[in-house]
C-alpha cells in the first residue's frame, strides 16, 4: 500500500459509540464496545461518519493551535489565519485569487498572461501587502483560523 497524508476541515463533537450509532439510528454489532470514546465527525459535503478518540486526536487539531503547514492548507481553502501573539488588531493572511492579465513586461520585452497565486497580509491600517514568512512563523504553533 501507498502512504498518504492529508487535511481536512470538519466539525466535530465527543460521542461514544453507542451514541453515535443511536444517533444514526443503527443497532450496534455485538463485537463493538458502545463505550468506546470517540467523535461524530461532519464534514464539509456533508459526509457524517464516528472516529475513535485515538485516531481523531492523531488526525485534527483545533484551530487555534494550528502549525504553519496546517494555516498554509486551510489558506488554500480560503481561510484566513493570523498569529495568535500578532501584537496588530485586525491582521490576517488570505491568498490571493489567480489573476489572468495581459502586463507588458519592459524588461522581457514580452507580455506576461498571468499573476500567480501568493500570500497577502491585510495590515492594521487596512493595507493589503505581500508577506513572507520568518523563521519563527514557519516553526510556531499558534496560527488561528480568522473569521
Amino acid at each position: 500500500m501507498k502512504e498518504f497524508i492529508g487535511t481536512k476541515i470538519v466539525e466535530a463533537e465527543p460521542m461514544n459509540r453507542g451514541e453515535y450509532n443511536t444517533y444514526r439510528g443503527w443497532q450496534i454489532p455485538k463485537d463493538e464496545n458502545p463505550a468506546d470514546e470517540g467523535y461524530h465527525i461532519r464534514y464539509p459535503d456533508g459526509y457524517e461518519s464516528w472516529c475513535p478518540k485515538k485516531q481523531f486526536d492523531e488526525a485534527y487539531r483545533e484551530y487555534d493551535n494550528m502549525t504553519f503547514g496546517i494555516a498554509i492548507e486551510a489558506l488554500k481553502k480560503g481561510k484566513k489565519v493570523a498569529r495568535r501573539g500578532w501584537n496588530g488588531k485586525g491582521m490576517y493572511l488570505f491568498k490571493s485569487p489567480k489573476i489572468g492579465c495581459q502586463i507588458y513586461s519592459r524588461f522581457t520585452g514580452k507580455d506576461i498572461n498571468d499573476m500567480q497565486e501568493f500570500i497577502i497580509m491585510k495590515t492594521v491600517d487596512d493595507t493589503l501587502v505581500p508577506w513572507l514568512a520568518s523563521q519563527t512563523d514557519m516553526l510556531a504553533e499558534d496560527w488561528i483560523m480568522v473569521e
